[in-house]
């Protein structure tokens, strides 16, 4: 059977003195397969964009701000993922550098800032808990990795850097 995966993005914005990243709180939707739970922003990438293109679409729309300066930090492969267990292929941003000021809240709910050094200590999907370090961390090689989910728990992780 052919994999054919949801394409997504995710970035995390960087505050400018680079201690903080930009949350949503999914609070706003009580059918949400996120709900209660921190994440960056992103979404499904459209037929007619790229990857990064699709970044900036959906951090303009989630938080209203113009990205300048995106790096990207890896991409994980999330098997099992969604809420039917669909897979997701996700490109995984760090947003350096934005024009704007971020909205306060969106369609899924509360955005704040939030100390990098205090994140795993949110609600928030447990498999986040493994690949955010690596968002963050003065490594400049991109990670590459797979994160099977089964019943919305992560199985394993592994990752290689380059």
């Amino acid at each position: 059977m052919p994999y054919t995966p949801i394409i997504g993005t995710l970035g995390y914005i960087l505050s400018p003195d680079r201690t903080q990243t930009l949350l949503v709180h999914r609070n706003a939707r009580a059918a949400d397969t996120h709900l209660g739970k921190y994440n960056g922003l992103g979404g499904k990438m459209h037929p007619d964009e790229d990857v990064l293109t699709c970044l900036t679409r959906e951090i303009k729309e989630e938080a209203g701000i113009d990205c300048e300066e995106t790096l990207l930090r890896g991409t994980i492969n999330w098997t099992g993922f969604g809420p039917h267990g669909e897979d997701w292929l996700g490109f995984i941003f760090r947003i350096d550098r934005f024009h704007g000021t971020p909205f306060t809240e969106n369609e899924e709910g509360v955005l704040a800032w939030h100390p990098i050094a205090q994140l795993d200590l949110l609600p928030m999907w447990e498999g986040d808990r493994y690949f955010l370090p690596l968002v963050f961390d003065s490594d400049p090689r991109i990670f590459h990795g797979h994160l099977p989910y089964k019943n919305g728990q992560p199985l394993r992780w592994n990752f290689t850097r380059i």
